[in-house]
Formats: structure tokens, C-alpha cells, sequence
């Protein structure tokens, strides 16, 4: 019998299942010793008697009442016990704290349904924000990065690029263990292995182990426990191209990051025509919110709108769009674009009116990384409020900036932006 396996040894719960069976047979006892019956081979009249020379009460209701409270507190010592077993075991990082595990788990599934999109550092640092609040987060990551890890395994095995996948789920992993970080290490040698990370290469073996990448993904959120749901964009295999103002072509996202610096003036998907995922559409499609960026403009965030039918979906969304302005310029993609140039090139890709609100920081950056932002060539970004008004965009300026290392949003500030914007919408009620 599945139930005996309770009995099983080194559970550490049998001991307080017992205490706790002691005090249901202890409440009985009590419920009937104080209505006065007379009828368990004269237990009632033992325990007066006990109780009696204990504490000088001689009363049928008050020994009742005093076993019944006894049994009572028993049955919720032991319970509370086992269950604390029970999450130690399952659940380490919650410390057995049932209540508030609970408690958080079931507040976060009424969450606003958010739908992120984009890539790179920017995507990740916004869903370690909004996982607090949340976890109707579907986060949809552009996959068409060549470089590093990524790009050689896209090369060798023919697979989508896993970096920017692999830290989402990192992000959006519901506590920050060593088995997140397992999933972000390098390795510093061996042959074939320096430069790949772990969870790139967990991840590919997954998915021919799942029998494709979205089961993959599937299943290493299961392991991490996400907080929502991480989708490719797309599962075409797609180069990145741009042409550049002086009408070169540039096939790579890597090469177009580098060579940027004579203008881009469009990019575009080769083969072209790639295929969204139905969960991402369908994400869209509930959501109260829709989230584009933060994140390279040109390399994280458009290709994304640029497969079949995802730019159709957003505008036929009820949620609200957002558009996260990137804090700092980068080299090779913006150089000197103000808020509105970054919100006029989605325009060009993607037809006017796609965003609904922009938001940017208004915080000023530190002289001394300021100095360290501007050896590379790298300025803060001009918030151009004329610019965006002939945009017909509404304005959200926040104090965002996490300076504690690199110049970037702070997780808990941007993530609170949004939900209040979202709250005040009327979209979602906490």
C-alpha cells in the first residue's frame, strides 16, 4: 500500500504523524469525558482522577476541556512538524516556512500576465524584477545570436543559439541557488570546451534528449521551478542582417555589432519569412501588458517583431504596449540616439503606433562611470520629450539606474515601474 511508504525510515516524519495520531485519539477522549459519558472501560473517571491529584480539579467539562486543548495542540505540533520535513526536504531554500511559500506561490499566480520581448542582459535584469510580482510571465527571446557559445554551437550542431535562453530561465528561476549559477559557468579549459557555458550545453543535449528545443526549455523549467514561461521567437534558423546607410550588407548579428558604426539603416531576417511560436501569440493575446525591451535596439528587440505575425498580434492586443528605453547608448548600433531615434527605428521596422508608453531614466550617471561608459564610446541616452510627443507616445520617467557595477536598470525599480503603470491602467486589480 503507497500509504505504508509514509512509515518508510529516514523521512523524519513518522514520529510526529504519531504524536499527532496521539492527540486525535486525546481530542476524542476529551469531547467525550466533558459531555459526562461513562462508557470507555471507566477511562473518564482514571483521567478525573489524574487531573484531579495534577491540579485539584474534580469536573467532568473542565478535565474534558483540558484533554480536548492537550490533543489539540499534538495534532498541530505534529502536523506542523511533518510538513516542516516535508519542505526542508522538497523545497530547501524555503526553510520550511509552508505559510509564507504558499502564501507567495498563490499571490503571484494572480499577477498581471505580462509578455516580454527581447534579448540579452537588458531581458533578463527586467524578469528578476517582475518574478517578485508575478509569474504569468512569458518572456519571448530573439535567437538569432552567432557569437561566443552560442554561435558555435549554432554552427557545429545546427541548433538555435541558447544564451540568451539559458539566462532567462536563470532570471526567471523561482530562487537564485547553485544550480542557477552551475547553469551560467564557462569553462576555463579542456579541448572544445573553453568558452561554452554548462547550461548552453545542458540545454542542447536536452533537446535531443526531449526531442526538441521548446521540450528542452520545458524541462529545465521544471527543474528551476520558473516563474513563467520562456519561448523562442521563432524555431527557423535565421541570420541577421542589416544594410548599412551607405547600402553594404551585413550577414551576422556579431559582424553588425562590430561594423554598425557607419549607419544601419534597416535589418532584416535571412531566409526570411520565420514562423512565431502559437504560445507566444497566444500570450500576447491575454496579456495585460506587452513589453518590449530593454536591450540592443537592432540585435535583441526588433528581430523579434520582425517574425511572421508578432507585430500583427501586439497591435490587436488589448494590453498595454511599453517600451523600455535602453539607459546608455551602444557602440556600433546607437551611437548619439536620443529616446525618440530608438523608438522611430521600431517605428520604420515595425509601422507607427505600435507602443502605447516609453519609459526611461531620468537619474544621472556617476562621474566616474560615466568616464568608463564614454572610453568605449558609450553616452546615457537623451530623453527628447518633444521628440517622443510627435511620437504620440505617453512618457514614464523613473529614477532606474543599479550603478553598483555596470551602468544598467535596477531589477526592482524598472519591475515596480511597470506594475504601476499596469495597476493605474485598471488592467489588473491586486
Amino acid at each position: 500500500m503507497k500509504f505504508l511508504k509514509w512509515l518508510y525510515p529516514g523521512l523524519r516524519v513518522k514520529r510526529w504523524l504519531l504524536l499527532a495520531f496521539i492527540g486525535v485519539i486525546l481530542i476524542g477522549v476529551g469531547a467525550v469525558t466533558a459531555s459526562g459519558n461513562w462508557f470507555v472501560f471507566n477511562a473518564e473517571l482514571s483521567l478525573r482522577l489524574l487531573l484531579y491529584q495534577l491540579t485539584g480539579i474534580n469536573s467532568s467539562v473542565l478535565s474534558g476541556v483540558l484533554i480536548f486543548t492537550f490533543g489539540g495542540l499534538m495534532v498541530i505540533f505534529g502536523l506542523r512538524k511533518v510538513f516542516r520535513s516535508l519542505m526542508v526536504s522538497l523545497l530547501p531554500g524555503t526553510d520550511g516556512e509552508l505559510i509564507n511559500y504558499l502564501y507567495q506561490h498563490r499571490s503571484l499566480q494572480k499577477g498581471p500576465r505580462i509578455v516580454v520581448l527581447g534579448g540579452g542582459t537588458g531581458l533578463s535584469v527586467l524578469l528578476r524584477g517582475l518574478k517578485r510580482y508575478t509569474s504569468n510571465l512569458t518572456a519571448i527571446v530573439t535567437v538569432t545570436d552567432d557569437g561566443g557559445s552560442s554561435g558555435r554551437l549554432r554552427d557545429e550542431l545546427g541548433v538555435l543559439p541558447p544564451g540568451d535562453i539559458r539566462n532567462c530561465l536563470v532570471a526567471l528561476a523561482d530562487t537564485e541557488n547553485l544550480m542557477n549559477e552551475m547553469l551560467s559557468y564557462r569553462f576555463e579549459q579542456g579541448q572544445g570546451l573553453v568558452g561554452h557555458s554548462l547550461g548552453n550545453l545542458l540545454l542542447v543535449a536536452m533537446s535531443e534528449r526531449a526531442g526538441g528545443f521548446v521540450p528542452a526549455i520545458q524541462e529545465l523549467g521544471k527543474v528551476l521551478a520558473l516563474r513563467g514561461q520562456v519561448l523562442p521567437a521563432t524555431l527557423s534558423h535565421e541570420v541577421l542582417c542589416a544594410e548599412l546607410l551607405d547600402g553594404q550588407i551585413i550577414e551576422g548579428e556579431t559582424k553588425i555589432t562590430r561594423n554598425g558604426s557607419k549607419g544601419i539603416k534597416r535589418i532584416f531576417l535571412k531566409p526570411g519569412n520565420p514562423q512565431p511560436l502559437q504560445a507566444s501569440l497566444e500570450a500576447i493575446a491575454r496579456a495585460e501588458a506587452i513589453i518590449l525591451g530593454p536591450g540592443s535596439l537592432y540585435t535583441s528587440v526588433i528581430p523579434n517583431l520582425l517574425v511572421d505575425g508578432v507585430v500583427e498580434a501586439i497591435r490587436q492586443a488589448r494590453g498595454m504596449k511599453i517600451y523600455i528605453c535602453n539607459v546608455m547608448t551602444q557602440p556600433g548600433e546607437t551611437d548619439h540616439f536620443t529616446a525618440s531615434d530608438h523608438l522611430r527605428v521600431i517605428y520604420e521596422h515595425c509601422g507607427d503606433n505600435l507602443v502605447d508608453y516609453i519609459i526611461v531614466n531620468n537619474q544621472q550617471v556617476r562621474p566616474q562611470q560615466l568616464r568608463k561608459y564614454e572610453a568605449k564610446g558609450a553616452y546615457p541616452v537623451k530623453v527628447d520629450t518633444r521628440g517622443l510627443a510627435g511620437l504620440n507616445v505617453k512618457i514614464v520617467q523613473e529614477s532606474l539606474l543599479d550603478q553598483s557595477d555596470m551602468v544598467r536598470h535596477d531589477p526592482r525599480q524598472l519591475a515596480e515601474t511597470v506594475i504601476r503603470l499596469i495597476y493605474r491602467k485598471g488592467l489588473w486589480k491586486r
